[in-house]
């Protein structure tokens, strides 16, 4: 397992990160000093400069979250100017076979157009294949919706992993193309944590199976992230090693 000293994941989380709340942050995975971390209304982006796709983005998610007033219409992408990183834009993706894939889903923050128009930076988007982002991808989005509702909230981790990278990147700005993209949930059930990671291949099978749950040790290996790490050490090693299967 991938692992950072407590206390100096602590100084880091509130001693470099600017939070609206003292309130631990039990979504970010581990973090260092050489991350990029953006925080926007409802989530937190770690951006990959090199890339030029988030390297995860995590939020809480409330039952109360998971709708509201609020919709995507008149809503594009565009560039976080206030960000001094290489980021995409609107010509990257013009005329390709790669949708504009959120990371932190717009359908997560109908509860406020501020928070919503902030899930349309493009340090939030990355190259998605079109079928997977409107339908395994939307249906697992729409599962971690239900579980905000049965169990109150879910601490959400998703982000894109590279792989082999074997569709290279798009546009003049090299945006890489990741083979896979993941899911880390996190959910408290009677005082009692539980967690399950998540993984879709980058592709236009037409359906992939919302049953294939890894535990997030698995997921660990697969991404090179902590996550999670905020819990007491037992609790952590408990949930991520093994999946109960009857809570998702």
């Amino acid at each position: 397992m991938i692992r950072l000293n407590m206390f100096a994941c602590l100084l880091f989380l509130y001693g470099c990160i600017s939070y609206s709340d003292s309130v631990s942050k039990l979504e970010i995975p581990a973090t260092t000093s050489a991350d990029c971390v953006i925080n926007y209304i409802g989530y937190s982006v770690c951006y990959d400069v090199t890339n030029k796709i988030p390297k995860w983005v995590a939020y809480e998610l409330l039952d109360t979250e998971t709708d509201g007033p609020y919709t995507r219409k008149g809503k594009t992408f565009r560039r976080d100017e206030n960000q001094s990183v290489d980021q995409a834009d609107d010509l990257d993706y013009k005329g390709g076979v790669w949708s504009k894939g959120h990371m932190a889903p717009a359908g997560d923050f109908k509860w406020s157009d501020d928070a919503m128009w902030d899930t349309f930076f493009y340090t939030n988007c990355v190259p998605q294949n079109t079928r997977l982002n409107n339908g395994s991808w939307n249906s697992l989005e729409n599962k971690v919706r239900s579980y905000a509702k049965k169990y109150g909230k879910v601490y959400v981790v998703t982000g894109p992993i590279i792989g082999h990278n074997v569709n290279g990147k798009i546009g003049e700005n090299g945006i890489t193309v990741p083979d896979l993209f993941f899911k880390a949930l996190l959910i408290c059930n009677d005082n009692n944590y539980s967690a399950a990671g998540f993984v879709m291949k980058n592709t236009d099978e037409k359906q992939q199976p919302l049953e294939s749950i890894i535990s997030i040790d698995e997921l660990e290996v697969l991404t090179g992230l902590d996550f999670f790490p905020l819990l007491d050490d037992i609790t952590e090693e408990t949930i991520e090693k093994e999946v109960r299967l009857e809570q998702w």
